[in-house]
C-alpha cells in the first residue's frame, strides 16, 4: 500500500502561561502511517491528546519534536519545518479538514462558501457550483438555503455545509473532527458514504468520532492514545 501520511515520534506539550507556566503533557513519541485508501480512527478517553494531535496534522499546533510527513505534489514535506506559506499549499491541494463547527463568513451564500475551494483552484465556476450542489442535496441541505448565508441556519445545517465544504476537493489526506457530531442517523449516513467514496479514490483519512456505530463501518485501524503515547491496532 502506498502511504499519504506518516508521524515520526511526535510530541506536544502545553504551557499554561496563566498558571506558572505549568507543562501538561499531552502525547510523547505519536508514530503513525496512514496509507491511500485507508481511515484510521483517532481513539482514547478525553484528554488522550486526539484532537491535538489531529490540529497538529493539519498545522494548527507546533509539536515540541517530531515529524508529520505528507505525500504534497509528487514528493514528502515536514509540516512541522515547513514555512507558513508550504503548510497554505499543503491545505489548498492535499489535505482537507472538516471540524465539528463552521467558521462563518457574513454574506456569503451556502453555495458560494461550499464551492471556494474548488474555484481558488481555478476550477470552471459552473463545474464547481455542479459539484457543491450535488453535495448539498447528498448532505439534505434544502435548496431553498443555498443562496443564504449560514450564520441563520441551525446548527444541524451549518455542519452539512461545512462538511460539504470539506469533501469539495478530492483531497489525498482527509482530517475529520467529529464530523457526525449532532447529526441525525440519516445525515450520520450520508457522511459516512462520503467517507467510504474518499477511501475508494484513494485517500489516506484519519478522524475522531465518538458515535460508535460511524466509527465500526469507516475505521480500518484504530490509533490508540494515553497522555503518554499512542499505538495502533488493526480492527478485527
Amino acid at each position: 500500500m502506498t502511504a499519504r501520511l506518516r508521524v515520526e515520534k511526535l510530541s506536544k506539550t502545553f504551557v499554561l502561561h496563566n498558571q506558572q507556566g505549568t507543562r501538561l503533557p499531552v502525547f510523547n513519541d505519536a508514530n503513525l502511517e496512514v496509507n491511500a485508501g485507508e481511515c484510521v480512527v483517532l481513539h482514547g478517553h478525553s484528554g488522550s491528546g486526539k484532537s491535538t494531535l489531529l490540529r497538529s496534522l493539519y498545522g494548527n499546533y507546533l509539536p515540541d519534536s517530531g515529524q508529520i510527513w505528507v505525500w504534497h505534489q509528487q514528493q514528502w514535506l515536514d509540516m512541522v519545518s515547513a514555512p507558513a506559506r508550504a503548510v497554505l499549499d499543503v491545505r489548498r491541494h492535499s489535505v482537507g479538514w472538516v471540524s465539528q463547527f463552521l467558521r462563518v463568513i457574513p454574506r456569503i451564500s451556502a453555495l458560494n462558501l461550499v464551492m471556494q475551494p474548488l474555484v481558488e483552484l481555478g476550477i470552471d465556476k459552473a463545474q464547481a457550483q455542479q459539484r457543491a450542489s450535488e453535495l448539498l442535496q447528498h448532505l439534505n441541505v434544502p435548496e431553498r438555503l443555498w443562496s443564504l448565508a449560514p450564520s441563520t441556519f441551525s446548527g444541524g445545517e451549518q455542519q452539512r455545509v461545512n462538511i460539504a465544504r470539506g469533501f469539495i476537493v478530492d483531497y489525498p489526506i482527509l482530517l475529520l473532527d467529529e464530523p457526525t457530531a449532532s447529526l441525525d442517523a440519516t445525515n450520520r449516513a450520508a457522511v459516512v458514504t462520503l467517507i467510504e467514496q474518499a477511501k475508494a479514490r484513494g485517500a489516506a483519512v484519519v478522524g475522531i468520532f465518538h458515535d460508535q456505530d460511524v466509527r465500526q463501518r469507516v475505521a480500518d485501524r484504530l490509533y490508540l492514545m494515553t497522555p503518554e503515547t499512542a499505538d495502533a491496532e488493526n480492527l478485527a
